[in-house]
């Protein structure tokens, strides 16, 4: 069993009190080997579990929100609606794992998960696939570049609300970005280019900008596109022929997944980086492990182990668990590995909100 620990003074998480972490603290060699070495055979995407899991997500997640139209009394319609959240939700969050596959693995899954649930959600994995990768990067994560990173725990009080309800704007925004702006950048390019670069991503970074598709990608997100703006305008015509009622329904249902992962993305890092480069255990150390199993329900596919996932980030969902079983037991209690890890959601949101109200060093 290895016993390697960081020196006391850039140490972070439930055993440091809540101290920050430091950028280049010295990488942690025996954890970083320990999670190469104890999960070799365990990194294979299992098509047995992707495919009925996604599947069925979706067709839920759709049930339940036709329920939430149609059913009455109004206490059945919201329960039906709390369903289509949960169920859409984790269906959503498997373009995360697209993002990751390699591009052999799981045949037809991208398109599949497209058709069933990125083009109908209008968020087509483009908008991750070349996006997520860079908060990966090893020079980019905690930086200006990095698409998926701010230092929210160095941020004013207020951020922190603002920061999570603005996903409630998600529903109509997409309905623009694909239903109006899609279109009316086939006839303005600078609409178009505009479009590409600052609302074509699912990033949180207001600096960050997307580079241009490379030919390789341009058929693959081409038909993304299309789908997603015939999508939308389908959806903006339903008032018209179906009443309001079934828009506004979906509209609020996707609005409270978009909250739902907002809160969710809030406390999958500490975001104590201040845009320096960081070290692989840094970066660790700066992410979140929530093992606990309720954990699952709020952060699904995988997503509760997102400190892990990032000495790891090809490892497919269904093996994380496994895999922090493993690295927990080799390692002793009180080494890096077990200082990412946290007991839940409320305690890190509180320990965030509490870094905004301290002083920071640049006011």
């Amino acid at each position: 069993m290895n016993a390697t620990t960081l020196p006391e003074n850039a140490s972070t998480g439930p055993a440091a009190g809540g101290r920050r972490v430091h950028a280049q603290i010295p990488d942690d060699k025996a954890m970083l080997r320990a999670a190469v070495e104890l999960t070799r055979d365990i990194t294979e995407a299992r098509a047995a579990i992707y495919w009925p899991d996604m599947i069925a997500s979706a067709l839920i997640g759709y049930a339940a929100l036709a329920g939430a139209i149609l059913l009455q009394p109004v206490w059945l319609s919201v329960l039906s609606g709390v369903v289509s959240v949960f169920a859409l939700y984790r269906a959503l969050l498997f373009i995360h794992e697209i993002s990751h596959l390699h591009r052999d693995a799981l045949p037809g899954f991208r398109t599949a998960w497209n058709l069933l649930v990125g083009i109908p959600l209008l968020t087509p994995s483009l908008m991750y696939e070349q996006v997520h990768t860079l908060h990966h990067a090893r020079t980019k994560y905690g930086t200006v570049e990095d698409p998926e990173y701010m230092p929210l725990a160095l941020m004013k009080p207020w951020s922190l609300p603002v920061f999570v309800l603005v996903a409630a704007l998600a529903p109509p925004a997409l309905l623009i970005r694909w239903g109006v702006l899609a279109p009316l950048g086939l006839i303005i390019p600078p609409l178009r280019r505009f479009a590409w670069e600052r609302l074509s991503s699912l990033s949180i970074n207001p600096e960050f900008r997307r580079k241009p598709v490379g030919k390789k990608e341009r058929r693959w997100f081409l038909f993304q596109q299309v789908g997603a703006s015939v999508w939308a305008l389908f959806a903006m015509s339903t008032p018209f022929w179906l009443g309001w009622k079934p828009l506004l329904v979906a509209m609020i249902i996707t609005a409270a997944v978009a909250v739902f992962n907002q809160l969710r993305t809030l406390v999958a890092h500490l975001w104590e980086n201040d845009g320096e480069a960081m070290t692989v255990t840094a970066q660790y150390l700066d992410s979140v492990n929530v093992p606990r199993f309720a954990a699952g329900i709020w952060a699904p596919v995988g997503l509760r182990y997102h400190a892990l996932h990032h000495l790891i980030p090809s490892m497919p969902y269904h093996s994380l668990h496994e895999a922090h079983k493993r690295i927990a037991t080799h390692l002793a209690v009180g080494s890096t590995f077990h200082q990412a890890s946290h007991p839940g959601m409320w305690p890190l949101v509180a320990r965030i909100a509490k870094s905004t109200m301290g002083r920071r060093p640049a006011d």
